[in-house]
């Protein structure tokens, strides 16, 4: 795995984590921006053929 792969797959487990943690928070709009930030994290994943599982 390159360093590449290794740090957008850290930073989409990372802001997951913080997305989970606001929900459970019930801090929501925390969590929409965490989830707008993941979503362009995934996006960028797969311009780049990084396969992330589904979460």
């Amino acid at each position: 795995m390159d360093a590449f792969t290794a740090g957008i797959l850290q930073r989409i487990e990372s802001t997951r984590s913080e997305r989970d943690q606001a929900r459970r928070l019930g801090d929501e709009y925390t969590a929409e921006v965490e989830q707008s930030a993941l979503d362009d994290l995934h996006r960028l994943a797969a311009e780049h053929g990084v396969e992330v599982t589904a979460a």
